[in-house]
């Protein structure tokens, strides 16, 4: 077995202690393909009953389903919070609500910065999958902690934006709490940490001014990989064109165990952005440029995978 037949195999262990059981054996099978959403239902008092809505969800993007958004949803900026302060706490507070009635392990409350909302966890291997699993979905999620904060902004409306947060949140909770067995979580939060050893998860930070580090970041990942920057520009992210959707998916997932936050975008791999906590690049450069590698090994790169 040469040297990279065993990076595969380590890695393919790792992925398979991460997953849910009902992937470990086929996640490189699983098909990005939707599911029909599920609408809204209300109470008698005409608010919305989140607990009510869904009676299952589609396949985890984590596992290769398809993300819940299309596009990165973002939380809203101050000057826009402040436009509208009265909505803001509407929306916010809805949000929360929603989270609590559909999780009856976690918390929910608005954070004191400004277009998030807090989900606290009561453990930290929870926040931790939690928060890399909701990222894949495309919406905006950052860990501090046993604590996950996920977007909200004045704009947001019940049917959309309000409802893409409720039902990630939905999603993942109820991955996380009824398919991962107490031992397997034990087992995630020991890769966890492994890779906190090596450096803490990389996130991406939207408030920083990042333009001329993507621009040699992504000149050392071109030179590194022949992968060249793509995609929508979003703060805090950096977006490189994979070629194909498969080889996308396959990478985002790998970048788990490397400790890096990671989406994808049709055929777009997005990785953070984070001059404080990576000035020269060097995190991001070393785990793409590892699971490029791997990824060429496993056959993924082809343009017709």
């Amino acid at each position: 077995m040469t040297l990279e037949q065993q990076e595969l195999r380590a890695l393919d262990a790792k992925l398979k202690v991460i997953l849910p059981l009902e992937y470990q054996a086929c996640y490189e099978d699983v098909q990005p393909v939707p599911m029909r959403s599920a609408g809204l239902k209300y109470d008698a008092s005409g608010r919305v009953a989140w607990d009510e809505i869904w009676q299952s969800f589609c396949d985890l993007a984590m596992a290769g389903g398809p993300p819940h958004k299309g596009r990165l949803l973002e939380p809203a900026g101050r000057a826009e919070i402040e436009a509208e302060p009265q909505r803001y706490r509407e929306v916010a507070g809805e949000i929360c609500r929603g989270i609590r009635m559909v999780s009856c392990q976690v918390a929910a409350e608005p954070s004191p910065d400004p277009g998030w909302v807090r989900v606290m966890c009561p453990t930290r291997i929870m926040a931790g999958w939690l928060v890399r699993a909701i990222v894949m979905e495309n919406v905006s999620a950052r860990l501090k902690g046993s604590t996950v904060e996920l977007p909200a902004g004045p704009r947001f409306r019940l049917e959309k934006e309000i409802k893409n947060v409720v039902t990630v949140t939905a999603k993942t909770c109820h991955y996380f709490e009824g398919h991962l067995e107490p031992r397997q979580q034990l087992k995630i939060g020991a890769i966890f940490a492994e890779a906190d050893a090596r450096w803490p998860l990389l996130q991406p930070d939207p408030a920083a001014a990042a333009e001329a580090w993507k621009t040699r970041t992504a000149a050392k990942l071109r030179e590194a990989t022949g992968l060249c920057a793509g995609g929508e520009q979003y703060r805090g992210w950096l977006g490189v064109e994979t070629g194909n959707a498969a080889a996308a998916i396959w990478m985002m997932r790998a970048l788990m165990p490397d400790n890096v936050l990671a989406r994808r975008e049709g055929t777009v791999l997005y990785v953070p952005a984070n001059p404080a906590a990576d000035p020269e690049g060097d995190v991001v450069l070393e785990a793409v440029r590892k699971v490029h590698r791997l990824a060429g090994v496993r056959g993924i790169l082809r343009k017709d995978a």
